[in-house]
């Protein structure tokens, strides 16, 4: 048998981290495998269209490196691939279900729905369909159909017994049919809900294997009894836990947690990204933590995916996204940093800067912040100056300063190379500790504690005027 998975995205807006796992986890099996992966948009539910939410399906599939072989802009043979294309293929199988006894015209008006809806609720009584027109006579429903009586198809839920299935997750799970409700299959407008829907153009397409959000587990059994109404072999489920904030909340599309655009925009790499979120639930076992999407595709096995939500913690996301910078080349990393440079100070090297930054980087989007001083010294208190661990404190920082101007002005060779030997020949001659000379002068130069580079990178990228300037500014602070 030949592994066909599928992504079936709603276009409601930017790709959200657990949507953009699942399409992960899809294509990782059907890859593995050396199946295919499908791409199908399911936008039957209008009301939440969002305009222009289709191309950034395609736009972030293509980034990530997911490449399906079949769907709405590449084609394939079980086409076409967007749900609202396919309504009349949905009504012939629902009239079709009917006619199997499988499911039912309902004619019931809004009004008594919500009465319905209401005496449960009074009654503390889960809310469901009552099953009112399941008991219409034959005659009844010619006569409402041939009056023009709105209605939609709802499926036949059997009253008894239980339906059970297995999921390569979660195990042997059984439901009692009681408990289901008799869902609407096809809306009065003639579009299919995305429980039938996704059932159709499963069987349709070919599907085997599918992969979603474990909180469609409790809609499986209903999605089994129409498999099995029509007759038809009944896929391999694999659900995954969701993606939550913390312990108790889970990460929400519609709360505005983090898409795959704001990681982007936020510095983030797409390879890093994707290594994350194949991670969130997923062990490939072992003590390796970054991975290539082919090295990905050939580890997969559902076997690794976890039944415990997977907690999303940004600070994992940081390292790892740093230790893909740092894989970087040089001129790689300083394409990608460029954009983040506000540097207005035409006479600083940029590549230098990048150098700097290279290794001290975990999100492009740190870039601004890290290195503001470079344009102007910031305002900053005498007390930065005092550093436990470097033994240096407002007394004798003003001491260093003051040997530290005139090695500067006197020297010549003004690289990296000259300001740390003539700093180190002083540092030598006055007997103290590295630090003494070298943190006052990172603070004179920066007016920051955590810069990219110590005081000798910083003098060389600012240069002999503004160095001079900077600590003659500090020796003036720290002297009032």
């Amino acid at each position: 048998m030949r592994i066909r998975t599928r992504f079936a995205p709603s276009p409601t807006g930017y790709m959200h981290i657990g949507n953009l796992r699942t399409a992960l986890y899809a294509y990782l099996l059907a890859k593995h495998a050396g199946g295919d992966f499908v791409l199908r948009i399911e936008d039957t539910d209008q009301e939440r269209y969002v305009e222009g939410a289709v191309d950034l399906i395609y736009k972030t599939l293509a980034e990530t490196g997911l490449v399906h072989d079949e769907g709405p802009d590449v084609g394939g043979p079980y086409g076409p691939y967007i749900q609202s294309e396919r309504r009349d293929i949905y009504r012939e199988y629902a009239e079709k279900l009917v006619e199997m006894g499988g499911a039912y015209y309902c004619f019931c008006d809004k009004e008594r729905l919500d009465a319905l809806r209401e005496q449960q609720v009074k009654n503390n009584v889960p809310p469901k369909y009552d099953g009112h027109c399941a008991r219409l006579s034959k005659e009844e429903i010619e006569e409402k159909l041939a009056s023009g009586v709105p209605y939609v198809i709802r499926q036949k839920i059997p009253r008894r017994g239980t339906t059970t299935f297995h999921d390569e997750v979660f195990g042997k799970i059984t439901v009692e049919n009681a408990t289901l409700d008799d869902n609407v299959l096809l809306k009065s407008d003639g579009l299919p809900t995305y429980n039938f829907a996704n059932v159709i153009d499963d069987h349709l397409m070919g599907i085997t294997h599918i992969i979603r959000g474990s909180e469609y587990l409790s809609s499986t059994p209903k999605y089994n009894l129409l498999y099995e109404a029509f007759g038809w072999e009944i896929p391999t489920y694999i659900h995954c836990s969701p993606v939550m904030k913390d312990a108790h909340k889970k990460l929400s599309k519609r709360e505005g947690d983090a898409s795959y655009e704001d990681f982007i925009a936020k510095g983030y790499l797409k390879d890093a990204i994707v290594n994350y979120v194949a991670l969130l639930g997923w062990s490939p076992g072992g003590e390796q933590e970054l991975f290539t999407l082919d090295e990905m595709v050939k580890q997969f096995d559902v076997s690794g995916i976890s039944k415990s939500p997977a907690i999303f913690d940004v600070k994992k996301l940081d390292w790892m996204n740093g230790e893909y910078i740092r894989k970087l080349s040089p001129e790689a990393f300083h394409e990608m940093a460029l954009p983040y440079y506000q540097i207005k100070n035409p006479d600083i090297d940029l590549t230098k800067v990048s150098a700097l930054l290279h290794t001290r980087t975990e999100k492009l989007s740190d870039i601004p912040e890290q290195i503001d001083f470079l344009d102007a010294l910031p305002a900053y208190e005498p007390a930065l100056y005092c550093h436990k661990k470097m033994k240096t404190n407002e007394e004798n920082s003003l001491e260093s300063l003051t040997a530290i101007l005139p090695v500067l002005e006197e020297l010549d060779d003004w690289s990296a190379a000259g300001i740390h030997d003539a700093l180190f020949a002083l540092i030598e001659r006055l007997g103290v500790k590295n630090g003494i000379i070298l943190w006052p002068l990172r603070v004179a130069l920066s007016g920051k504690a955590f810069t990219p580079g110590g005081g000798i990178e910083i003098a060389e990228l600012l240069g002999k005027e503004e160095s001079i300037r900077r600590v003659k500014a500090g020796i003036a602070l720290l002297s009032q």
